[in-house]
Order: C-alpha cells, then structure tokens, then sequence
C-alpha cells in the first residue's frame, strides 16, 4: 500500500485515444492522475 509522500509505481495503461502512456513518459512534469472503477462495479 502507498502512503503519501511514496513515489508511484511505474505502469503502463492506454489512453482514452487508445495510445500506450507510462508515467515514466512524464518523468520531471507534474501529473494528476484519475482512477474510476468500471461500469457496474463497486467501487
């Protein structure tokens, strides 16, 4: 489990263009990343 402060693990997901992104292609820039749980799961 994370705690604030952690560094994110590295992963690699598709964008909503369908296009592969891994956090290591924004090393030095501030993110913000949304999570959401998929429809019709709990979450």
């Amino acid at each position: 489990m994370l705690r604030i402060g952690d560094k994110a693990p590295e992963f690699t997901l598709a964008s909503d263009r369908g296009k592969q992104l891994s956090l290591k292609d924004f090393k030095g820039r501030q993110v913000l990343i949304f999570f959401f749980p998929k429809a019709n799961t709990p979450g």
